[in-house]
């Protein structure tokens, strides 16, 4: 059994309050994690400075490198946790039983992890359109064209409250590292596996423990105190959670995506060309992601198109998370598989709602310790029929009936948006529309991510100030 400390500035730290991490099926104890309260966490913030002081005894391109080192580790390794010896595998089966995610999809998880840490240098150059990085280091320096330029940092961490849904959130965090910023984080209450893996991967690769704080904990307490005692923070978690902190350029929230697929007046007499595209958006990953497709919009061909997607995705069940052909993953809190069915089942009543799925059986699958909810797709007559804008977190889809002029005013905030199309005047607006965050024009899957693309806001933005600056012309 895995006893998991908290980490204070590299250092581990045992309370005397402790949470029992629960396998999700057999309600087998697997191991335990201390919890962290707000006063550790204003006393240990005292010393945050120290963490990006630590870290630019490195440069830049000498913590890329480690962090490659720390990919491999991560995904080859035996690591070290919480006092503990655990191997690649030993992490698969951990995930999957307090997270519901059968482990095949853990293991999926882990290499787009490591794909992010071993391509550290090439994501940075990316994100940074090619700075040179001494300039991130010293604070300025001089561009290729000559001119000084001033990137200064913002704060000497960046904190994070990470969600037990989706491990692959993690890839949004990892370049502050090489960035030269310390890390605080607290684990989601059923996801601390990842970032204590990744700790000890990065520790194991030679970049300075020290940098580094992890701070368990439940209920809203320790949150809310990362996020006020520190100058730059993430936190991930549902639309209200955004809503709360829509203006505050101190903290990145995200929540759903709201990740949508718009089919042209040109191209949807072709529908069927694109459902497996489709399939492979709405139902990737367990349709846990915030960029797996919610909706499909088109102005005809809609009631096909839900029936064609009913079809594959219909007859899905629940299987064991052992199962290598798993493709759903389990609701691992108490009664909320059941209270999302109950919230779907209310929408269902409104009238230009048709559950089409509804003829592969049922959807909500109850287990004595877990539930699951099986794939579900819907056909709305209108984008103001509620369930249209709804978004859960499992197969679920909505198709909507919508004019193609009226698609574009209609659709709302969207994370994702892949608009198939030809047209060249829809294309243009689709590139105008502010509403849209990341755009796919043509076939691709809304789940399919260019890690050489900024994905939900450029962290450079984020943890530095570009502002002008100007020197006497000998110092350039």
């Amino acid at each position: 059994m895995v006893n998991i400390p908290v980490i204070r500035w590299g250092e581990e730290y045992e309370s005397l309050e402790t949470q029992e991490l629960i396998h999700h099926a057999t309600g087998e104890v697997i191991g335990t994690q201390s919890m962290a309260n707000g006063g550790l966490i204003t006393r240990d913030m005292r010393k945050a400075q120290k963490a990006r002081d630590t870290l630019k005894q490195f440069s830049i391109d000498e913590l890329v490198e480690k962090m490659g080192k720390a990919g491999d580790l991560f995904v080859n390794g035996t690591l070290s946790i919480g006092g503990s010896e655990q191997t690649p595998q030993d992490f698969v089966v951990q995930q999957s039983a307090t997270t519901g995610l059968p482990e095949h999809m853990v293991e999926l998880g882990m290499s787009k992890n490591a794909f992010v840490m071993n391509n550290m240098g090439r994501i940075i150059d990316s994100l940074t359109r090619g700075l040179p990085l001494d300039i991130l280091s010293k604070g300025w320096g001089k561009e290729d064209r000559g001119i000084p330029v001033s990137f200064q940092c913002q704060t000497p961490i960046l904190a994070a409250v990470l969600p037990s849904n989706s491990p692959g959130v993690h890839t949004l965090w990892l370049p502050a590292v090489p960035l030269q910023i310390g890390l605080v984080l607290k684990p989601g209450q059923k996801e601390p596996w990842t970032p204590y893996r990744m700790f000890a991967a990065m520790e194991a690769a030679g970049i300075p423990k020290e940098i580094w704080c992890l701070y368990p904990g439940s209920g809203a307490e320790i949150g809310s105190a990362v996020l006020s005692k520190c100058s730059r923070a993430m936190i991930f978690g549902s639309k209200q959670t955004v809503d709360n902190y829509k203006g505050n350029p101190k903290v990145q929230a995200h929540g759903p995506g709201f990740s949508k697929i718009l089919i042209g007046d040109d191209c949807v007499d072709n529908w069927e060309e694109y459902i497996d595209l489709i399939v492979e958006s709405i139902f990737i990953n367990g349709g846990r992601g915030c960029i797996n497709t919610s909706s499909i919009w088109a102005s005809r061909h809609t009631e096909e198109i839900a029936q064609a997607l009913a079809e594959k995705l219909g007859p899905v069940e629940a299987l064991a998370p052992t199962d290598p052909n798993a493709g759903l993953a389990a609701f691992t809190i108490d009664g909320m598989a059941t209270a999302i069915w109950d919230s779907i089942k209310d929408d269902l009543e409104e009238d230009g709602v048709t559950h089409v799925t509804a003829q592969y059986g049922d959807r909500l699958v109850e287990k004595e310790l877990c539930g699951y909810i099986r794939p579900t797709i819907v056909h709305c007559k209108s984008p103001e029929n509620a369930i249209a804008k709804k978004e859960y977190m499992f197969p679920f889809a909505s198709v909507v009936e919508c004019p193609e002029d009226q698609m574009l005013r209609t659709i709302g905030e969207t994370l994702v948006c892949t608009g198939i199309t030809n047209n060249e005047s829809l294309r243009q607006q689709l590139i105008d529309c502010t509403d849209i965050d990341r755009l796919n024009l043509g076939p691709v899957p809304t789940t399919k991510l260019n890690w050489l693309q900024p994905h939900e806001g450029n962290i450079i933005d984020f943890l530095f100030r570009n502002r002008a600056f100007q020197v006497p012309e000998e110092l350039l």
